[in-house]
């Protein structure tokens, strides 16, 4: 006789091309990528009076160019490094040059 879970087992999932999956998703992934855009004079001048008022602790949301994709990114700012052009969103660093616009939403 046959076990509970031997028995259970014939009935799982079979994955004839294994791999073929992931292999579409990544595919996809590539396929969706963007260039990032330019970011002009007035929006540039917007976002360094925005980020100098920036302080650790503040909830941002954040408009950018993360891995291939444009992307809004909203948390609190655990890190700004003015020297060093880039932000830290809980986990996540952003570079300046990739921020198309910021805004505070609150202290």
């Amino acid at each position: 006789m046959m076990s509970r879970q031997d028995r259970a087992k014939q009935f799982l999932p079979f994955d004839a091309m294994k791999g073929l999956t992931e292999a579409l998703r990544e595919r996809e992934e590539r396929h969706a990528r963007t260039e990032r855009r330019e970011i002009g004079e007035e929006q540039q001048e917007a976002n360094s009076q925005v980020l100098a008022r920036i302080e650790k602790g503040m909830r941002v949301e954040v408009q950018c160019y993360r891995a291939f994709h444009d992307t809004v990114r909203e948390g609190v700012v655990s890190r700004i490094s003015l020297p060093y052009h880039f932000l830290l969103i809980e986990e996540d660093r952003i570079a300046f040059e990739d921020i198309y616009a910021i805004r505070i939403l609150d202290y």
